[in-house]
């Protein structure tokens, strides 16, 4: 056995060629030591570690640092880092740990707040927790996922009727900024039918986590829910395991049975951190500064929500999606367009008009309503979209006077059901409007009872 002295340590920064390295015994390349630090990115020589697997950088005043491999070039190993950087220098040994990132999961996590490496942050003590599963999960054979046949109830009265959500559909949410979407993630978890809720904060400011938690989520919501929440202040690294660490919770629960509601805010800021991530390491960009990666990585984040096979349960997930500058055609807008299962769009007209949740039912479709509600009910949701959508697009001959009633009979019927509809698609933040009652709300709206 090869004593540990600084003497006897095997450091590969040394001038022996690269290929003469490799002739030696794996199990005697242990340690490296860090060779340089660009940005966030750590550079290592001498230890050999595959991608997602973690290593432990110490420095010489005993401090100990987590990172994880995120690429490697020739006998370079790229680091990111767990947390902050303050006292790394050059030389600090680098060991490779041998394992990857890992999950820990159980029903004690209900009713708690984490961060993105699954520790507690609401000092509410130890968690408990019953095993610990990869955190990027395991993929789902396509043909052996349940169909999507249920409606899955969300207490929002205008995305039961219009937008029918089914029970593993996963959903976009886009909005730009100020337009009520925490609003909207917050009625859902407190309202919804499904049996657990999981939360992702992704890249949020840390007043708006604490503000989600105690105004918005409360004490009724917290109580059934997860949290996990990695601010905009956390590494790159810890946001992107942010989002997926909400993930692997959500599988969790749905392989014990269960109906999850995934609520993920935002998946912008998770390709964000990608893509900081990336262009740390070289990675060339490609769309706006988005390298190619950050769009291989999306599906695989989506794809992880969705219905089991027979025997399990579902994730029904919520991904907002930001539009920067009000702008829906960016290109993770469309990228999570062609991945998600429909989406919905929050209006900024509507929102400074003070309607809320500011609906905008005419961009917005849920691709899987056809298959999971009624004839009646479709026929309904398809009157409600062409009387909105007919009144706004006269509005402005209307505004003015222009119109002259009984030109057209249909847009005579859209204006006289226009202060219907607009009531009808409004509901107040502390209300809850199940799928029964929602229906029943709607058959009024139309006439079809009084």
């Amino acid at each position: 056995m090869i004593p540990d002295t600084d003497r006897s340590r095997i450091w590969l920064n040394q001038l022996t060629p690269y290929s003469k390295r490799l002739t030696k015994p794996p199990e005697l390349i242990v340690e490296g030591k860090l060779f340089r630090m660009v940005g966030l990115t750590l550079e290592a020589v001498g230890c050999r570690a595959a991608i997602g697997s973690r290593c432990r950088i110490e420095t010489k005043t005993g401090r100990k640092i987590e990172a994880e491999v995120v690429g490697f070039a020739g006998e370079r190993v790229f680091l990111m880092p767990t947390g902050e950087l303050h006292g790394l220098e050059p030389d600090c040994r680098v060991i490779p740990l041998g394992k990857n990132s890992l999950a820990r999961v159980g029903y004690g996590l209900l009713g708690r707040v984490l961060d993105g490496a699954g520790n507690p942050l609401d000092g509410k003590g130890p968690l408990k927790t019953e095993a610990q599963i990869s955190l990027n999960g395991a993929p789902i054979n396509p043909l052996s996922r349940k169909p999507i046949r249920e409606s899955l109830d969300v207490g929002v009265r205008a995305i039961n009727s219009i937008l029918c959500v089914g029970r593993g559909q996963r959903m976009g949410l886009f909005a730009g900024t100020g337009v009520g979407k925490s609003i909207l993630l917050g009625m859902m978890t407190k309202f919804t039918s499904a049996d657990i809720v999981v939360v992702g904060l992704i890249g949020e400011r840390g007043r708006e986590v604490n503000e989600f938690v105690q105004k918005i989520l409360g004490e009724e919501g917290l109580n059934r829910a997860v949290v996990v929440a990695t601010p905009a202040d956390c590494p790159p690294l810890m946001r992107v395991h942010g989002a997926l660490l909400a993930t692997s919770i959500a599988e969790y629960f749905r392989d014990q049975g269960l109906d999850v509601l995934l609520l993920m805010d935002s998946l912008t800021r998770f390709a964000q951190a990608h893509r900081e991530i990336a262009l740390a390491i070289d990675e060339p960009p490609a769309t706006k500064g988005y390298p190619p990666s950050v769009f291989a990585r999306l599906p695989h984040l989506v794809e992880r929500a969705g219905n089991a096979d027979e025997d399990g349960g579902s994730i029904t997930a919520f991904y907002t999606v930001l539009a920067e500058g009000d702008d829906n055609n960016d290109p993770i807008a469309d990228a999570a367009r062609g991945v998600l299962d429909g989406h919905i769009v929050l209006s900024r007209s509507l929102a400074e008009a003070g309607h809320f949740p500011a609906i905008d039912i005419e961009a917005s479709v849920s691709r899987v309503m056809p298959d999971i509600a009624d004839a009646g009910h479709l026929q309904k949701a398809r009157e409600v979209r062409r009387l909105y959508s007919l009144y706004q697009q006269n509005r402005d001959l209307i505004s003015v006077g222009a119109y002259q009633p009984g030109s057209d009979p249909r847009i005579d019927q859209a204006i006289a059901k226009n202060a219907a509809i607009l009531a009808f698609l409004q509901q107040d933040m502390n209300e809850q409007v199940d799928m029964s009652r929602s229906l029943h709300e709607l058959d009024i709206l139309l006439g079809a009872s009084q």
